[in-house]
Formats: structure tokens, sequence, C-alpha cells
């Protein structure tokens, strides 16, 4: 059965970096949150910002169901393809992932200055942020008690310490890291 990784983080710590060399180099197929989201913000017409895309989500998962995201990766897992799905953000999607023999959870972090620098030389469109507001947004998706809404301090706990990096060297640095994760999972599926 094909594996999928769910991967969390804080925002601006190499998330995309992380699933760009799975992708590229490992083969595996890949699920964006984010692109999901602003397939369906464009689709309803409403402008693809950070705001507008935590919004969307949590409609979404108001709407239907709390783990939409989860119903997703279960659709692509099916395609027999190993997958790495960005971004998890709530508790019942990790609470799930978890729960679950072939998935895994891999959480990235760096400090909070480094991760704005990159997501300003990165330039999409929902980086356009200042600092102040950078903090502010992580501050918000960071703590709650609502399990439709984001928690990454939740999602970033629950991943075990094996299966943490802290993105905060050169992109070897982070690649070695990644490869240590997943000869980790490897090993454990071969058990």
């Amino acid at each position: 059965m094909a594996k999928i990784i769910g991967i969390t983080g804080t925002l601006g710590a190499g998330k995309g970096e992380v699933v760009e060399y799975l992708t590229k180099k490992k083969g595996y197929g890949y699920f964006s949150v984010s692109g999901y989201l602003t397939e369906v913000l464009i689709e309803r017409g409403i402008a693809v910002n950070r705001d507008n895309m935590v919004k969307i989500a949590n409609d979404l998962r108001s709407e239907g169901t709390e783990d939409f995201i989860v119903v997703k990766m279960r659709e692509i897992q099916a395609s027999g393809i190993d997958t790495i799905v960005e971004s998890i953000r709530t508790k019942k999607e990790i609470d799930y992932i978890l729960s679950q023999e072939d998935m895994y959870m891999i959480a990235v972090n760096a400090p909070i200055k480094l991760r704005y620098e990159r997501i300003q030389e990165r330039k999409s469109a929902k980086d356009n942020v200042s600092f102040e507001k950078f903090q502010a947004d992580e501050e918000l998706e960071m703590y709650n008690d609502d399990p439709t809404k984001q928690c990454l301090s939740y999602c970033i706990g629950r991943v075990p310490d094996g299966m943490k990096i802290c993105n905060d060297g050169t992109k070897e640095e982070l690649y070695a890291k990644v490869d240590a994760i997943i000869n980790l999972i490897e090993r454990k599926e071969r058990v």
C-alpha cells in the first residue's frame, strides 16, 4: 500500500522545500492543501491571499467534515503512489494521520526571522506582508480549541521527535534530515 506523509510546521519554515525534494528526488506524488484552497477561492471568485485561504479552509471544514483533507488523502492513496500532503494544520487531521499504519507526519520549523526572510524571497501573493502581520498570522494559526480551525502548536507537538526538522541551515542539510526520516519510515515498513 502506498504511504502518505503529511507535513506540518510554522509559516515559511521550508515545508515547500521538503515537498519539492520528495517529489523531484524521491518520486513522491504531491497534494497541496494550499493549491486546493486556491482552486476553491478562484472558483468562488474570492481573492487569493492568506486570510482568505484560512477562512475558506475553516468554512470547508464547517460545511462538510472537519477532516476533509484526510478524505482527499485517501483518494490520492488509491492511486498507489507514495504521496506527501502539505499542509496539515488541524487537530482532527493530524490525529487521523497518526492513527493510521500507512501514514506519517513530518514537522518543519526554523527561527522566525529566518522564516520571514524566506517568505520575502519567494514573493508569492500570500506572503506579501509585514513582519508584524507575519507574526500575527502565525499566532492566529498556532492555538485554537475549535477542531475546524488551525492549531499548529498541537500539530507540531503531536509529531514524534524523530520526525521533526529544524530547518536553520543549508538546503543540503535539510535534505539530509529528510533522508534520515524517510529511512526511519522505510525501516518501520520493512519490520
